[in-house]
């Protein structure tokens, strides 16, 4: 037998004898760093979205920033917990998060907000995991957004569980998940990988490279030429893309996303970006990289790249670009009003999402709590009473 027929023999059954796509040495981009529309052979297949669809993209980057400002100073003031901010990795988030359709699913991380306010998730529903009111306030089912997740990679598994029910049930359904470059290197982003490719689910991951691991740089996390080439060890297509270029990333994952609901399988897309503050509040980024790095990839910044292009286009005015900050200077105080709101707060509503179906263990311990915070006279007594004996 020839060496082609003993693999071929060796291969299990139904399984791809193709090779996937290969990502290429330097990354996709569609946009380059000076607004002008890139000339090189490295973005084949994948076209510039039209003009409507970039000025929509804009749009959503600049209200983003202005929110996750706005949230940062909030946190600094003691309004919020802590607060990830995604300030510099816009393109990432809200690229790959608009190339989603109506039917698919968000599994986002800790890091993520943008992405839910670009998926229609409200400020104060999205602030609320970070001030501590609540894990998730807001509806999944109605934005098809899991909630977001603290620990690495975890969601990784359950957006590739999704997308396996959904290939199940035949529904036109894929699943979208973000990853850091540090959330690679866990256990739980291997098995999300591998089971996605063995079983070829619809799934798109979208790891954002933004160069550390809280302190830790890509350097010391992997000798990998590009995260992305990871995707030809499980046998699945990846990309490695600019990140701080929203028209690649929009492209690549629209792409990709297509190819999982046709049936096609899993994608891997790395997105090369940088986190321009720090990892969270209570970070000091400045014991593990220099001021002269963060100011090189300042001037790479992914709004002002694309403003540059649709300025020059003639489809950004300066009338429309003043509404757009107006927008999202709206979205800012928005959000002040609803962080300076004292939230109403129910300890029994820990009870309520546990199990469909009412437990009578867990009916004692909610009975207990109740009459426990009736008995200490704490504010929250009151509210908590009435839904005890509901």
């Amino acid at each position: 037998m020839s060496d082609e027929e003993v693999m071929g023999a060796a291969r299990p059954a139904g399984q791809a004898a193709e090779h996937p796509a290969v990502p290429t040495a330097e990354p996709i981009r569609l946009i380059d760093e000076h607004g002008r529309r890139a000339a090189d052979d490295r973005a084949a297949g994948f076209e510039l979205p039209d003009a409507g669809i970039l000025l929509d993209l804009y749009r959503r980057m600049v209200i983003a920033r202005r929110f996750d400002v706005q949230v940062s100073a909030l946190t600094r003031q003691g309004r919020l917990a802590t607060y990830p901010s995604a300030l510099g990795q816009e393109a990432c988030e809200i690229g790959a998060t608009a190339a989603l359709a109506d039917s698919d699913w968000l599994f986002p991380t800790y890091r993520d907000s943008i992405a839910l306010l670009t998926r229609g998730v409200q400020p104060a529903q999205v602030l609320s995991f970070f001030r501590g009111d609540w894990h998730s306030a807001f509806d999944p089912s109605e934005h098809h957004v899991a909630p977001q997740v603290t620990p690495l990679a975890t969601q990784a598994l359950h957006a590739v569980g999704f997308a396996m029910a959904a290939k199940l049930r035949n529904e036109p359904t894929a699943t979208l998940t973000f990853l850091g470059d540090g959330a690679t290197s866990e256990g739980d982003a291997h098995e999300a990988f591998n089971f996605a490719a063995v079983w070829q689910t619809p799934t798109v991951f979208v790891i954002q490279n933004n160069g550390y691991a809280i302190s830790v740089p890509f350097a010391k996390q992997s000798h990998a030429r590009t995260l992305a080439d990871k995707a030809i060890g499980y046998g699945m297509p990846g990309h490695f893309v600019d990140g701080n270029d929203i028209a690649a990333v929009y492209a690549v994952v629209t792409d990709s996303l297509t190819r999982a609901r046709r049936g096609e399988g899993p994608t891997m897309i790395e997105g090369l970006t940088y986190r321009m503050e720090a990892h969270t509040n209570s970070d000091d980024p400045t014991r593990y990289r220099t001021d002269d790095e963060v100011e090189r990839w300042r001037v790479l910044d992914p709004i002002s790249r694309l403003e540059s292009y649709l300025s020059t286009e003639g489809v950004l005015t300066e009338e429309l670009r003043s509404e757009i900050v107006d927008a999202a200077e709206q979205l800012a105080a928005s959000t002040r009003d609803a962080m300076n709101e004292s939230p109403h707060l129910d300890p029994l509503e820990l009870f309520d999402h546990v199990y469909a179906s009412p437990r009578a263990s867990l009916a004692e311990q909610r009975a207990y709590l109740a009459d426990e915070l009736a008995a200490s006279g704490s504010p929250l007594a009151s509210a908590a009473e009435t839904r005890s004996r509901s």
